[in-house]
């Protein structure tokens, strides 16, 4: 235990600092017996660079100085209580509260390092009401209220480290792990609170190892924890998250030591510490090196800032000038592996210390010119007790008493303990210090990446962040291409291979949920980043491609001119409604011609007519659909073949009823007449159009988007609005169809040189065949290929009607001429005097 005098009348400070590792005995603070954390040191100069300031700083507390004590952390419960209450007495007897000659007060304490020690303390001042802010590892207990009412905790919460060692497993996409955490309490809290964040992020331990956490016990048991190094290197996990103090970290890394001498390799793992070790050695330089076994080590550190005027004060030590440094000549000779040379002494071999050794080319593992973080939580500790005195010294609560000739500021610890908690305020660094509810407070941590170099140098690089007080998406930051990595690259730990894009993980029974197989997304999905837990669906605009990791925008299709299919089909129809027309206009001109007038002119006008509207109605069928298009396309058709196939039936009538009237007292005659024919024109179509009146009355068809039936493709259709009444209106003009061709082949062998009944069943049984395909072929058509499939059976059928109908009357009419007569109509003697 060593202490720094304070002069009388002055305020003091209680700090434990953890400077070395006992193995039992009490000794002074370098014995050579003890293993050192040369490190730890940097926390003594922060104590003292703060205090320093704020007794320089005129504004903060007037008159008054702040002092301090400082006592060793131990693993011993009786001399932790022994220090605690060193200080709460007087000289050698340890009577608390019980002080008739010392005037100096101690106002707060700062520490532990460690919990268990904190919470020793803890009990004892809270029974004083005396402020302990405590940084570095933590129990849950402490924020009990109820059972520490005077323990504050000055670093940040634990929660953003955890949630930061989270991320950079996901980051990096390892989900196969170890945890090594110390055997003791903070090692167990630790592990309960890592494990369900894990589980929630489906990363697996694959196993949990807990280290000694007292260097009393090691070496005991240093020959049987040479087997944790070996169990490590039979393990899968690359990746092992480690918790833990100096203490319990060397307590690992000697068997780790131990490990490489016996297998003359080196255990290659990724090592994932905590705040707790900061890269810190222990003991003589001769272990120092130990710590290379974590190279390529990520450490999280609580961020510190830089504070100004902190590296110059380093650079100002010097053990030939300690100006009452009693800790610094021994730290100066442990870490430069030198000895103050006096008369006689004999040094051993050792190198005698001069003024020439620069603390700046210390490995980092041993000193930082940079303020660590426990150094920055003692920083901002004695800057918060500060605070509070202040807050009280200017609000007037104070009592002016004589001592000495002094005047001191009458206040008591619980006093301070009461402003604390309402403490806020910005350090010299810029950041707000503050005390939140439960303690709370969410500070960000730093990621850092410790490398040894075959020249023997080291380096600590920051390489990342987590700041859960960042905005989205800058919460945390990892910068990968600065990391050096033990294996030389980017290492891989996973139970299985990661699920690429376009697959989704299935979780096997009875095995961890890392391991896992990979499914092939199903069709209409897809899984757009590794290891998806599930395929999703794309928008009903979007569809998958071939690999099934993305989704792409879907083509809107309908028949258009601008196609081959569209423009193929618009030729057609254009050139039979051309065909149509000549055919009508030469039919108008030898509409007197005996082959013409053989067979009812005004229905061949009638039948031609309604075969162009057909060949034209084939144009509502192409290009994109709209409200009115959609209306008169299946109306229009039906209603038009409609007539075409009721003139063809009403001219195979008159035909059969022709031959029928040359018997005597037949009434055939008197029924064949205008009137007649024009009743069945008019008849047939009417029952047609009263329908497609009705389905257009009640539901009506209308312009839609198809997004499901085709994969890649939005059809733009007209959706018939009705389906019954769509294959009414087709099974009507099937009817009719059927009627003509059974009436036609009834009459196709009747005696006749210009008896058109024989081509008008070739005609019509182009006509029926058409549509009895047309129906299967429809169905199981899709998108634009259902429109082309019915404009093909319109052009089809309605070209079969002309062709079938009116290329023998065209041939004879043009080619042979001769049969154009009305002796060729009478050359058959038996209806020599039936006058057509």
């Amino acid at each position: 235990m060593a202490s720094q005098p304070m002069p009388p009348g002055n305020l003091g400070k209680g700090a434990h600092v953890d400077v070395k590792q006992r193995r039992g005995k009490h000794c002074s603070l370098w014995d050579t017996t003890i293993h050192q954390v040369a490190k730890n040191y940097q926390q003594i100069l922060a104590l003292v660079f703060a205090i320093s300031e704020i007794n320089k700083d005129p504004a903060l507390l007037p008159n008054i100085t702040l002092g301090f004590r400082i006592f060793e952390d131990t693993y011993f419960a009786r001399m932790t209580y022994q220090a605690g209450l060193s200080f709460l007495s007087m000289g050698d007897q340890l009577v608390p509260n019980y002080r008739c000659s010392r005037q100096e007060k101690v106002l707060s304490v700062i520490g532990s390092l460690y919990s268990r020690i904190s919470m020793q303390m803890a009990s004892l001042l809270g029974l004083f009401k005396i402020p302990q802010l405590g940084y570095g590892s933590f129990n849950p207990v402490l924020k009990e209220r109820t059972i520490f009412p005077s323990f504050y905790r000055i670093d940040p919460s634990e929660v953003p480290q955890y949630l930061g060692i989270i991320r950079l497993l996901l980051h990096f996409h390892w989900n196969w792990i170890g945890i090594i955490a110390p055997d003791d309490d903070s090692g167990e809290n630790f592990i309960q609170a890592l494990k369900p964040l894990l589980e929630q992020n489906n990363i697996c331990v694959e196993f949990t190892q807990r280290t000694l956490s007292e260097i009393s016990r090691y070496y005991i048991s240093v020959s049987k924890d040479v087997n944790q190094a070996i169990a490590l290197s039979e393990a899968k996990a690359n990746v092992v998250v480690v918790s833990g103090d100096s203490n319990a970290i060397r307590n690992l890394i000697l068997p780790l030591l131990k490990y490489k001498v016996k297998t003359e390799r080196t255990l290659e793992k990724i090592w994932i510490v905590t705040s707790q070790w900061e890269f810190a050695a222990v003991g003589f330089f001769f272990q120092w090196r130990a710590v290379e076994t974590f190279h390529g080590a990520l450490s999280f550190r609580g961020h510190a800032s830089d504070v100004p005027g902190f590296h110059s004060f380093l650079r100002t030590l010097d053990p030939h000038q300690p100006q009452g440094d009693v800790f610094l000549k021994d730290w100066w000779k442990l870490v430069f592996i030198c000895l103050f040379k006096k008369p006689d002494d004999f040094l051993g071999g050792l190198k005698n210390c001069t003024e020439k050794e620069d603390i700046e080319n210390l490995p980092p593992f041993v000193f930082e010119m940079s303020m660590t973080g426990n150094s920055y939580n003692v920083y901002n500790a004695v800057y918060s007790v500060a605070h509070a005195l202040h807050a009280m010294y200017t609000f007037g609560a104070r009592r002016r008493m004589m001592g000495n000739g002094k005047r001191l500021l009458d206040v008591q610890p619980w006093q301070i303990l009461t402003s604390l908690r309402s403490t806020q305020f910005n350090n010299s660094a810029g950041e707000e210090v503050f005390f939140s509810a439960n303690d709370k407070r969410s500070a960000g941590y730093d990621i850092l990446n410790l490398a040894f170099f075959p020249n023997q140098s080291s380096a600590q690089v920051k390489v990342g962040r987590m700041d859960p007080r960042a905005p989205p998406g800058r919460d945390f930051i990892i910068n990968t291409d600065a990391i050096v990595w033990a294996t030389q690259k980017l290492p891989s730990s996973r139970c299985v291979e990661s699920c690429s894009p376009g697959y989704s993980r299935k979780v096997i029974k009875q095995t961890p949920r890392c391991c896992y197989e990979c499914k092939l997304c199903p069709e209409g999905t897809i899984s757009n980043h590794t290891d998806a837990d599930c395929c999703v669906a794309c928008s009903k605009h979007q569809y998958p491609n071939k690999n099934k990791d993305q989704c792409i925008s879907k083509n809107i299709t309908f028949l258009s001119y601008q196609e081959i299919l569209g423009t193929v089909l618009a030729s057609l129809a254009l050139l039979l409604s051309l065909i149509t027309a000549l055919v009508l206009a030469t039919v108008i001109k030898y509409q007197d011609t005996p082959i013409v007038k053989a067979n009812n002119r005004e229905l061949t006008y009638v039948l031609l007519i309604s075969l162009l509207l057909c060949f034209l109605s084939s144009f509502l069928f192409i290009g994109r659909p709209v409200k009115v298009t959609c209306l008169l396309r299946q109306t229009a058709f039906t209603v038009i073949f409609s007539v075409a196939i009721s003139s063809i039936l009403a001219k195979t009538i008159m035909v059969v009823v022709a031959f029928m009237a040359t018997k005597p007292g037949n009434m055939a005659r008197e029924l064949l007449g205008r009137q007649g024919v024009k009743s069945i024109v008019l008849a047939c179509p009417l029952l047609q159009v009263i329908t497609s009146a009705l389905w257009l009355g009640t539901s009506p068809p209308f312009p839609n988007l198809d997004f499901h039936s085709l994969a890649k493709e939005i059809i733009v259709e007209c959706n018939e609005g009705s389906v019954i009444m769509f294959y009414t209106v087709l099974g009507y003009m099937g009817f009719l169809a059927l009627v003509s061709f059974t009436v036609a082949f009834l009459a196709r062998k009747l005696p006749d040189s210009f008896n058109e009944a024989k081509f008008i069943t070739f005609s019509m049984l182009v006509f029926c065949s058409v549509w009895v395909s047309f129906v299967p072929t429809y169905l199981s058509s899709k998108g634009k290929s259902m429109v082309a499939v019915e404009v093909f059976s319109i052009l089809a059928s309605g070209a079969g009607l002309l062709g079938g109908i009116f290329l023998p009357k065209c041939y004879i009419i043009f080619l042979r001429p001769d049969l154009n007569s009305r002796d060729q109509l009478l050359r058959n003697k038996k209806y020599r005097n039936l006058n057509f």
